[in-house]
């Protein structure tokens, strides 16, 4: 079984051959839910900055935990509820999980005067799944226009987690679909950048069809305790 090192450095190989061919910068999100302080600090000495997690009270003692290390930036990636919109804008440095304008509202209404904007990735429901959280794709343009009404957001790009495909065509149509979405809406928005796209099981063909941004658990920390 490889260590949390091991994992990240085959990760940054990878990354770091695949940049000299493209000249593209990608950012992984270490996904440290249900992942012990043990495994994160591994992580950060193996040279990760960002973390996402999506469950707020755990998090909250996780960031309260490593406020020492000023490098980190955390992502917060999973359905936001009302309730949990004060400790989200708080204590994170970024959401990818935006779907609803009262959650924009509520988020730039309790981010701290003292820090910086929220930064904000609006999820896509790229295949429509009734159990999944995000927008439908139609409804990107209106969302985009309320985010940029808040001072205290900024907004940056969209994220999704796409179905699991074992067609190869299938899944090459759903990336390439969010990766137009995205190169449409970036012309339009400057610090529209991120494109939060691929998981443990598609990260490497995620990045293929243009992700700058993957978000990666499992590749990274293993198997989480039950």
């Amino acid at each position: 079984m490889s260590s949390v090192k091991e994992n990240i450095n085959n990760i940054l190989n990878y990354l770091t051959k695949l940049q000299t061919k493209k000249s593209k910068e990608v950012r992984i999100i270490a996904v440290s839910k249900k992942q012990p302080v043990e495994k994160i600090s591994e992580a950060i000495e193996s040279g990760l900055v960002n973390f996402g997690e999506s469950y707020v009270q755990e998090a909250v003692k996780k960031i309260i935990h490593f406020s020492h290390v000023k490098q980190i930036c955390w992502h917060f990636l999973g359905p936001i509820q009302s309730n949990k919109t004060k400790l989200i804008a708080e204590h994170f440095d970024w959401v990818q999980s935006v779907d609803r304008i009262k959650i924009l509202e509520k988020l730039n209404h309790h981010r701290p005067n003292h820090l910086a904007p929220l930064n904000v990735l609006i999820q896509i429901n790229i295949n429509d799944e009734a159990s999944k959280s995000g927008i439908h794709k139609e409804e990107l343009s209106k969302l985009i226009e309320n985010v940029q009404k808040y001072r205290n957001l900024k907004l940056r790009g969209i994220m999704a987690i796409p179905r699991r495909e074992n067609n190869p065509r299938e899944q090459a149509y759903t990336f390439e679909s969010l990766f137009n979405l995205f190169e449409t809406h970036r012309k339009n928005n400057p610090d529209f950048n991120i494109l939060s796209m691929g998981m443990s099981n598609d990260w490497e063909k995620a990045i293929h069809f243009g992700s700058n941004m993957v978000r990666i658990g499992t590749s990274i920390f293993g198997e989480r305790d039950s």
